[in-house]
């Protein structure tokens, strides 16, 4: 399958293992640049390397840090100022009864799960809508509608990334479809 990505650049947050990993392997399968992204550099230079073990002309490229922090995220859109392709994929979860559920727990929810795609979709979609063409994409889960009871917080940041993409997408829409003035 040819999906044009051949020359597109890709960061997928949170792709050192499971769904991130695999979809790393894909786009650069595809013949896209991929950005692997995680915590450690242990883990990256992994991830790196099963994506190369699997596609030895491979364009791969590190991204050591914590996006669920601001400043590791205004790193990251320091050294990519541009993207062709960003993939949400950042996320974490903990079965805990809501009464037991802090405002700490809550914040770093919140933090990891959304704010990590907010920010970094704020800065690349305007790049993207400039140059006409740009894909973001919000890895969510069903339980953004079927909220767990035993993990409300997780659900919770799932059902904002639906919002969230929800409204990015129908802007981009509604602009397409603008005519541009004869001159």
């Amino acid at each position: 399958m040819d999906l044009q990505l051949a020359g597109k650049l890709a960061l997928v947050t949170g792709s050192t293992a499971g769904i991130g990993l695999a979809i790393c392997s894909t786009l650069a399968g595809e013949g896209a640049t991929v950005i692997i992204n995680g915590r450690s550099e242990d883990r990256v230079a992994a991830a790196l390397a099963k994506v190369l073990r699997k596609h030895p002309r491979a364009k791969v490229e590190a991204l050591v840090g914590d996006l669920s922090k601001a400043e590791t995220a205004e790193q990251a859109t320091g050294r990519f100022a541009d993207l062709d392709i960003l993939i949400n994929n950042l996320g974490h979860y903990e079965p805990k009864p809501f009464e037991e559920i802090s405002d700490e727990d809550w914040a770093a929810i919140i933090e990891t799960n959304f704010m990590s795609g907010v920010r970094l979709s704020r800065h690349y979609l305007p790049r993207m809508k400039a140059r006409n063409w740009g894909r973001i994409i919000f890895i969510s889960s069903e339980s953004a509608i079927n909220i767990p009871a035993e993990m409300i917080h997780y659900g919770v940041t799932k059902t904002m990334q639906l919002a969230l993409a929800r409204d990015q997408r129908q802007p981009c829409y509604e602009q397409s479809l603008v005519s541009k003035p004869k001159v």
